[in-house]
Formats: C-alpha cells, sequence, structure tokens
C-alpha cells in the first residue's frame, strides 16, 4: 500500500464503514459506545472528536468504524427510526455517515493542489468573504445559544426523573414497611379483605 492512490482509496472504504454519532452525554466513554453497538455490529475503532471551543459539559461526538459499509447504514437506519441513549442525561444519540473532511488523519487526495492567497479590499471575492466570516460568527453564536438551551432542558428532565424515582421509592419503602409490620394483615381483616399470599 505504497502509493497515494492506494492510501486514498483504503481511506474511502474506511470512511464508507464508518459513521459519525453526535449528541452523546459527556459520560459516555469508549467501553460504553462499543458495548451499546457491538449488539449490531463489530466494531474496530472509536475516536472522539475533542471539543476545544465550548465547555465540557457539551454532548459528545464520535467517529466508530464498524466491520462493513452495510453494517454502517443498517446502524444509522436503526438510530433514525428509534431513540437511542447511551449514559448520562437523557439525550438520543444522532448517527449519520461519515465524511472525507472529519477525518484529520486523512491522506492527501491524489493530484489535489491548494493554493492560498491575501484578498485585497478591491477583489470581488473579499465581501464574499467578509459575509463568510459574518455569517460563521453569527452561527457559532447560534449554536453557543442552543446549547445552553438544551443543556436547562435536560437538567429539568434529570430533576423530574431524580423527583420521580425518589417518590417511587417512598411508596415501594411504605408498601414493604406496612407489609413486613402486620399493618397490611389487620387493615386486611378489619375491612374483609383477602391478601394474596394468605
Amino acid at each position: 500500500m505504497g502509493s497515494t492512490s492506494e492510501k486514498y482509496a483504503a481511506f474511502k472504504e474506511k470512511v464508507g464503514r464508518t459513521v459519525y454519532f453526535d449528541n452523546m452525554s459527556p459520560q459516555v466513554t469508549e467501553s460504553v459506545l462499543r458495548t451499546a453497538l457491538e449488539q449490531f455490529a463489530i466494531v474496530k475503532t472509536v475516536k472522539f472528536i475533542p471539543n476545544y471551543i465550548g465547555p465540557s459539559n457539551l454532548p459528545q461526538c464520535a467517529l466508530v468504524e464498524l466491520d462493513s459499509a452495510k453494517k454502517a447504514e443498517e446502524v444509522i437506519l436503526m438510530i433514525r427510526q428509534y431513540p437511542f441513549m447511551m449514559s448520562g442525561m437523557p439525550r438520543p444519540v444522532r448517527a449519520r455517515a461519515a465524511e472525507e473532511e472529519m477525518f484529520d488523519d486523512r491522506p492527501t487526495e491524489p493530484d489535489r493542489k491548494i493554493q492560498c492567497t491575501w484578498l485585497d479590499p478591491s477583489d470581488p471575492d473579499f465581501e464574499v468573504a467578509k459575509e463568510l466570516k459574518r455569517l460563521t460568527c453569527k452561527h457559532a453564536a447560534e449554536i453557543a445559544f442552543m446549547h445552553k438551551l438544551q443543556l436547562q432542558e435536560e437538567e429539568k428532565l434529570a430533576q423530574q426523573q431524580t423527583e420521580t424515582l425518589k417518590m417511587h421509592y417512598r411508596k415501594f419503602k411504605m408498601i414493604e414497611d406496612i407489609t413486613m409490620d402486620g399493618t397490611a394483615r389487620r387493615l386486611a381483616r378489619e375491612y374483609d379483605m383477602r391478601i394474596a399470599d394468605e
């Protein structure tokens, strides 16, 4: 696999069998991801995409290479059809096919040349580049605001689930207590009712 074209062809195959996962809880680890996905396919590699600009409690992204492109398509289809949760706060994981640009170790495309130049303010593309820069900043601000709202919603949902869990615990504890101390039997006799284990 010496030539650039052979390396690039192997890389294209790898991209075809790789799935991009996002909206994962920050608590998701490689072993959690492998365990969750190995019910569908053999996981070859897992690579988390680091978030260098946002807070650490934002949802994670990962590139997961499976054993075949067919399995990758099946996993994507399954996750699109049914909610798929992994660890931490309740957050449905999203999946889509990986793209070449997502890989930081991608080889250079054969016969591709990149040329960079400074734009003069009189250049017709200068205004286009300026507008693209403005839109990028606006988009980043919108994403940060949406992440903040999403985290608030998740915290509220997690709090509701915690309260519900505590309420169920208290209810079952009360049922266990009245069963163990004989109160249930006394009440059953008082109201002429049968208890299931009698």
